[in-house]
């Protein structure tokens, strides 16, 4: 049996996300020791007999005091205060990360604010669901997915190395952006997405529900996801998110000119646009 490589690994907020890393880190072996953080003993309890955490804690003071990887797994806008808290908690070399949609208001908001015994690097695994809570957690849930990392000018190197060998370990592959490349792209692969399916699911008239077949709620199927996390990563990420919308807009104007003209080619132009992308994008 391969010894296990990080002595205790911590994971502030044990939901669907917290709880798949503590999933796959036990049974994986990459941890001597598996500790959840949470606000509610019963979500925390519910992790525990699903097997994602070794032990859990209300008290996140407590929660760092002994952990050489500390990964936090909370709303983009709680991370930064929560790092800010814990991170002169935590014992000289530990290594910090996040699993936050956006990255640029998180990590140059704690550029040069910790202190220098420990390394904090932005992390955004692209994984996951509309679904909340630890009850869907899988182990299985980053292998062969893409994990994103934000490093800048003053993250250490070895520091990127560690991070970048956590998530490989968790089966992950790794790719390395700015902060605000990565938010300029998520903006418009998730972010703008989940705006569209939210606005298409607002106008559907009541009467009309049981007309909504696979297209409608295959469309809109991520506009369930919790309105509370997604006013954050919406505000977080306000400029590149407009951008993104002015992008659609223009598109959209485009279909709306070829329909009025009731141009037959340039709408097949259009559709058959989208199918190559789309169909390139694999299932």
């Amino acid at each position: 049996m391969t010894a296990p490589r990080i002595s205790q690994l911590t994971i502030i907020g044990v939901g669907l996300i917290g709880g798949s890393i503590g999933q796959a880190a036990r049974q994986r072996r990459l941890a001597e020791r598996v500790v959840g953080v949470g606000w509610r003993r019963d979500s925390l309890d519910r992790a525990l007999a699903l097997g994602a955490l070794d032990d859990a804690t209300l008290d996140p003071t407590a929660a760092v005091r002994q952990a050489e990887i500390v990964v936090f797994c909370t709303p983009v806008d709680q991370i930064v205060a929560q790092v800010v808290h814990l991170a002169p908690l935590c014992p000289p070399g530990t290594l910090l990360t996040d699993v936050g949609s956006t990255k640029g208001a998180i990590v140059r908001s704690l550029d040069g604010r910790l202190p220098t015994t420990v390394d904090f690097v932005g992390s955004h695994p692209l994984a996951g669901s509309e679904k909340r809570g630890p009850e869907h957690a899988v182990p299985h849930l980053f292998e062969g997915r893409l994990t994103v990392i934000t490093p800048t000018e003053q993250t250490r190197p070895a520091a990127v190395a560690r991070t970048r060998a956590f998530w490989q370990a968790l089966g992950s592959r790794v790719q390395l952006l700015s902060p605000e490349e990565h938010d300029r792209a998520l903006a418009l692969t998730s972010h703008l997405p989940h705006l569209v399916a939210s606005a298409l699911a607002s106008i559907l008239p009541p009467e009309w529900a049981e007309l909504t077949a696979s297209g409608f709620r295959d469309t809109t199927r991520i506009a369930s996801g919790d309105p509370s996390i997604w006013v954050g990563i919406f505000r977080q990420n306000r400029d590149a998110l407009l951008d993104a919308l002015n992008r659609l807009g223009l598109r959209l104007d485009d279909f709306r000119e070829a329909l009025r003209a009731d141009d037959a080619v340039r709408l097949d132009t259009l559709l058959s646009e989208a199918k190559i992308v789309r169909d390139a994008l694999g299932s």
